[in-house]
């Protein structure tokens, strides 16, 4: 009972994503406007934690299987996909590589940035 009311809860986050995207005419996903939703309900306590704790475990341990549709489409597309199959590696490997540079300097500076306000707490 408990995992029913807690995909519930995040079926209603779905639903009320869907009914953003809507009625704000934005080139958004709803997928997006639902992990804002559901970011800003957590931060506020809206929804507590543990409402939802087990229900989102379960659903990233079965992520893997929610490629299966994408790859079998890839796979029948491959007649469309093959003339421009070398772009799109050089292009996901240099975006790629981007990504985890300025992910990499962020979480750095945000480290350094923690350490230099902890280091200012301590000496006074």
């Amino acid at each position: 009972m408990k995992f029913i009311r807690q995909f519930g809860i995040i079926l209603l986050v779905t639903f009320l994503s869907e009914v953003l995207k809507y009625y704000i005419p934005l080139q958004i996903p709803a997928s997006i406007y639902g992990l804002v939703l559901m970011l800003v309900a957590l931060k506020t306590r809206i929804i507590p934690l543990e409402a939802v704790k087990e229900a989102g475990k379960f659903l990233i341990e079965i992520m893997p299987l929610m490629f299966i549709p994408a790859a079998v489409g890839l796979m029948d597309s491959w007649g469309i996909l093959k003339p421009i199959c070398v772009p799109v590696i050089m292009i996901t490997i240099i975006s790629t590589i981007g990504v985890m540079v300025v992910s990499g300097r962020m979480t750095q500076f945000v480290i350094r940035l923690e350490k230099r306000k902890h280091d200012e707490g301590n000496v006074m």
